[in-house]
């Protein structure tokens, strides 16, 4: 079981260092799993229990100069790992004006993502400063808990309005509840709505759009048999919506 990969192109270290970013800020903890031509986070916790998931999919062309990788074995060329992204994170913040990252898998104290960046210095030598990430190796056995989950049939999709918009509004809702509701229809409308005892407060969004779902472009069943007008709700927990909201970074 091998990794190894290298970063130069400075736009696509920027870029790879936001997405982590993200995944930092949702989690503290989540799986890398590496296939020869991409590169996935997996958050997999219980939604109904209040958890996160998400799939995180990079394509390993648009940001390794170089990118070697060989599996558990022949038949099952992959790779899980479990970590801790605040510290994949952290050791990105340092690179940032790297001429070179390396990456690669390596077995000190226990398995380790071993990130090695070269800075410029004044006196026009390199020097490398290096980072040990340690990492569970996920058995084979466990695999399957970290597959991408299958989309449920939806009743509206619809763009967001700008994200930092969005939070602004959320930001001052959780000072009157600690849930809202969103509602949304196939007409573009969004509405945020806080109804308690003693306040009722709603923001409403228009001309959103609705676009199609699935590679397909195809509107679900659900979806397509719904009046335009219909708006369907859902019920958040703010703290949840903003969790999400800060860590749209990408």
């Amino acid at each position: 079981m091998k990794f190894r990969a290298k970063i130069i192109d400075v736009g696509c270290l920027n870029h790879f260092t936001r997405v982590v970013n993200t995944v930092s800020k949702l989690s503290k903890a989540c799986v890398l799993r590496l296939t020869c031509d991409h590169l996935f986070f997996v958050l997999s916790g219980k939604v109904a229990s209040g958890g996160v998931s998400m799939w995180c999919e990079l394509a390993q062309v648009n940001f390794f100069d170089e990118f070697q990788m060989e599996g558990v074995s022949a038949d099952a060329n992959e790779i899980f790992l479990e970590l801790a992204p605040e510290n994949l994170s952290r050791a990105l913040k340092t690179a940032q004006n790297a001429r070179s990252v390396k990456i690669k898998l390596t077995k000190k104290n226990c398995p380790c993502l071993t990130l090695a960046a070269e800075l410029p210095s004044l006196s026009g030598a390199s020097r490398v400063v290096t980072h040990d990430i340690p990492v569970d190796v996920i058995p084979k056995r466990l695999w399957h808990d970290f597959r991408e989950p299958q989309m449920p049939d939806y009743d509206v999709s619809i763009y967001l309005p700008p994200l930092k918009t969005m939070r602004s509004v959320v930001d001052r809702m959780k000072n009157l509840s600690n849930y809202l509701v969103m509602e949304a229809n196939m007409n573009g409308e969004m509405n945020l709505k806080i109804e308690t005892e003693l306040v009722s407060v709603t923001t409403h969004f228009k001309e959103l759009g609705n676009p199609p779902w699935g590679v397909d472009g195809s509107q679900s069943t659900s979806a397509s048999h719904r009046d335009s007008e219909f708006m369907a709700q859902t019920r958040l927990d703010i703290r949840k919506l903003q969790q999400f909201l800060t860590g749209q970074q990408i």
